[in-house]
């Protein structure tokens, strides 16, 4: 009876110590935007991670339009270091989007629902991660430099306050999830999730499902794939392809400089595609937010389109002639920062001089170069299960790639679950697979049509895959 009490009461201890780094949470009711209350329920607020809650971190979260007490907890993490939660809420999977019909940069961005919102099947976290993304910030300048590994702990350490805060969410299933560079972050997340619950960290977490979006998990894979995939998609020509893979052993990441035959083939095969839209090779590429990319290798950046004060003497970026994707981004520049957007967010001030859709500057060490070993430690996790979807139309991280790390942990196939169409409305949606070992699964989906950042080109497709995987449903 002693060890109980005296464990209880170490709980609790802990309980406060972890609910007194939450510093504030708002009710959002109202946005600038977007006419009337919000029909669905947002908090945003900060939780304090390190040593001395020194970085503080910013969060928006949604509650599920459908069941909240009972539908998965989602922590969407963002696509790359720096980049900011908001673009996946507005652009992507969030309940609310830019009304650009009746937008324009000469006046203040209108919002309105976005009726393929993951909100409608799931609470989600959208988290700005690392510290100097988005509205997060640190009181500290040495809390600016982070790495992979400082960003899982600081997440793992946000998720745990947040759940003590919010103690009517600890038994729904949670869901780690994100898009691109999260396919590092968010394995490691989870392993090390797992581990905390084997050590008995408080609170437990009930940690089964992880999604990851076109994730960059391997630089082997992702990168190399990147040739093989352009000639899959009629981008190269076969001799061209033919000649590369002769020439470079099918090595074009860190090919032999002193090979002159395959830097040479690199070089016809960079002209190739350089002035191709790498996220969505099908859409065309803005000259005013992707100067050209000097070689192959994995451009982290690559995503962090940063806009310039010459994007302003353009024409509205709807109307523009030439009309790339990227100019949308501009109404999330001018609505974050407007004062009245971040009062409404309860954005404190003075943290941030100036919001930013990706920030490139931050001091970022990438200290962990492949997630594989992660994936092959989860064959001994209870029922965990994976989602990796695919947009098929990404250059950035091909589907292609994706496939042969699947394929490298060496899982089971059964005939039931093996390569088929999946629908939406009675037409093909993408293709799926699901690889097995023991408990643990891996499904496989492509998205037919999409880029990148799947549910920004596909937002239907992409939450009628989210929404059937979640209840546990074939796609």
């Amino acid at each position: 009876m002693a060890t109980t009490h005296c464990r209880l009461f170490w709980c609790l201890l802990l309980l406060l110590l972890l609910s007194s780094s939450v510093s504030s949470q708002t009710i959002v009711k109202t946005l600038p935007g977007f006419e009337g209350s919000l029909p669905f329920y947002l908090e945003t607020g900060y939780i304090g991670v390190g040593e001395q809650d020194e970085i503080q971190l910013f969060y928006y979260f949604f509650k599920s339009e459908r069941k909240p007490d009972e539908d998965p907890l989602v922590l969407w993490l963002p696509t790359d270091p720096g980049c900011s939660a908001l673009s996946s809420i507005l652009y992507e999977n969030g309940p609310i989007r830019f009304n650009y019909k009746n937008s324009s940069i000469q006046d203040k961005p209108v919002l309105e629902l976005n009726i393929y919102s993951w909100t409608k099947v799931a609470n989600v976290i959208f988290l700005d991660a690392p510290v100097g993304t988005g509205f997060s910030y640190s009181t500290v300048s040495s809390g600016y430099n982070t790495t992979d590994t400082k960003t899982v702990s600081n997440i793992y350490e946000f998720i745990r306050k947040w759940l003590v805060a919010h103690p009517e969410f600890l038994e729904n299933q949670l869901v780690i999830g994100g898009e691109s560079y999260s396919g590092i972050i968010a394995p490691a997340l989870v392993n090390k999730i797992l581990k905390g619950n084997a050590a008995k960290d408080y609170p437990g977490l009930n940690i089964q499902t992880l999604v990851v979006g076109n994730p960059f998990t391997d630089v082997y894979y992702d990168i190399n794939s990147r040739v093989k995939y352009a000639h899959r998609v009629a981008l190269l020509s076969d001799d061209l392809y033919e000649q590369a893979e002769f020439n470079c052993h099918g090595e074009y990441l860190h090919p032999n400089k002193s090979n002159t035959a395959c830097v040479e083939d690199l070089e016809m095969i960079h002209r190739c595609l350089v002035d191709l839209n790498a996220a969505m090779i099908l859409e065309n590429k803005c000259a005013a937010f992707s100067p050209r990319t000097q070689n192959l290798r994995w451009d982290l950046g690559s995503l962090g389109l940063n806009l310039t004060d010459s994007v302003f003497l353009e024409a509205n970026p709807i109307t523009y002639s030439r009309y790339c994707r990227n100019y949308n981004y501009l109404f999330a520049y001018l609505w974050a920062n407007d004062e009245a957007v971040q009062e409404a967010l309860n954005v404190r001030n003075g943290t941030i001089k100036h919001w930013e859709r990706c920030n490139k500057s931050i001091a970022y060490t990438y200290d962990i170069k492949s997630s594989l070993h992660y994936y092959k430690s989860f064959f001994n996790a209870k029922l965990l299960r994976v989602l990796v979807y695919s947009g098929d139309h990404d250059l950035i991280i091909p589907h292609v790639g994706t496939e042969e790390w699947i394929a490298s942990l060496n899982m089971t196939i059964s005939a039931d679950d093996e390569w088929r169409p999946w629908y939406v409305d009675g037409q093909v949606a993408g293709y799926t697979e699901i690889y097995k070992k023991d408990k643990f699964s891996i499904t496989y989906a492509t998205v037919k049509g999409a880029g990148h950042t799947a549910p920004e080109y596909k937002p239907k497709q992409c939450y009628n895959m989210i929404g059937r995987y979640l209840a546990y449903f074939f796609l």
